[in-house]
């Protein structure tokens, strides 16, 4: 090692750590918020009894709000503490039981539906901050819908398919039944997401300029 490298490596900044206490103060509340959303108003649709309930708003504003990690991190935490015998999935079920009913397709694809919206989001965020006008809501809109559309229903539709022994066309027509409320789920999840994010500009636009910046 040379004596012009040591003044190099001593200037060097150290690395952070992920995650801070607000950020797993977040993790919790969402988590928290998808779990209360499971219990409101949950209403079954056809014979298969996959209810309708609010968790679609609570999973997308998760991952719109909270970015990749953090809504991966929220949700996980949600389906853990449900799986591991708390009642918060919906109906007040607990227990890894529900991945053997015609629900759990949707169960699973919340989690990866948040993570892929809350990538989106962070792309469009980052892609017009600069901009003004209706841009990003629709950009926003569009990446909810496209990851509920791919996880959640596609998973959704898989589970019923392989747990209540549907074929592709039944199960797709059972599953048709969710989409206007989605539509709404979405539209509302990406008016309160933008409402946080102009209350709250570092939320998740500072983790976008400091990855721009991070050399």
């Amino acid at each position: 090692m040379t004596q012009t490298e040591n003044p190099t490596k001593a200037r060097a900044p150290r690395r952070r750590s992920r995650w801070n206490a607000t950020d797993l103060g977040l993790i919790a509340v969402f988590a928290a918020l998808v779990a209360g959303s499971a219990l409101i108003a949950a209403i079954p649709v056809g014979g298969l009894g996959v209810p309708i309930t609010l968790q679609t708003l609570a999973v997308m504003l998760t991952g719109l709000a909270l970015g990749p990690a953090r809504a991966f991190a929220a949700v996980g935490l949600y389906l853990l503490l449900g799986f591991a015998g708390l009642p918060i999935f919906s109906g007040g079920r607990s227990g890894l039981g529900v991945l053997a009913g015609p629900s759990a397709g949707y169960i699973i694809g919340f989690l990866l539906a948040a993570t892929a919206v809350g990538w989106l989001a962070v792309v469009v965020l980052a892609r017009t901050a600069k901009r003004t006008g209706k841009l990003r809501p629709i950009l926003l809109f569009a990446a909810a819908m496209v990851s509920s559309i791919i996880f959640i229903h596609g998973l959704g539709i898989l589970g019923m398919m392989v747990n209540a022994k549907l074929d592709f066309s039944k199960a797709f027509l059972a599953d048709l039944a969710f989409y206007p409320g989605d539509i709404i789920k979405n539209v509302l999840a990406v008016s309160i997401a933008l409402a946080l994010h102009k209350a709250f500009p570092d939320l998740l636009l500072r983790r976008v300029r400091t990855a721009d910046t991070r050399p």
